[in-house]
């Protein structure tokens, strides 16, 4: 009789756990984070898969990161993109992603 290989669960390391990602984040960040934590635990809970659970923790680390090597720059981006939201208006000295390829000879 055989049996199946159990594998380990993945370690993700301390800086992507959900109470160090949180802790990194600017306060302005941390609603939508908790709102999107919840999510991915209600999907991993649903469809018992931890794929999406494991996205969006990835995601959020990149922002706790990014937070974390310029905290001034991160809060600078969300009050322009939230102006950008509110006015839909780019930001002065903005191009177009179609703009920016052809600057790079992509199109």
């Amino acid at each position: 009789m055989s049996t199946a290989a159990i594998e380990p669960e993945p370690d993700f390391g301390a800086s992507t756990s959900p109470s160090a990602i949180r802790s990194a984040l600017l306060p302005e960040d941390v609603a939508e984070f908790d709102r999107d934590y919840e999510h991915a635990l209600d999907v991993a809970r649903e469809q018992l898969s931890l794929t999406d659970l494991v996205e969006t923790l990835a995601s959020w680390s990149r922002v706790a990161r990014s937070t974390q090597a310029d905290p001034a720059a991160h809060r600078r981006m969300l009050q322009a993109a939230d102006k950008t939201l509110q006015t839909g208006q780019a930001p002065a000295g903005s191009r177009s992603w179609s703009t920016f390829k052809t600057e790079l000879g992509l199109q």
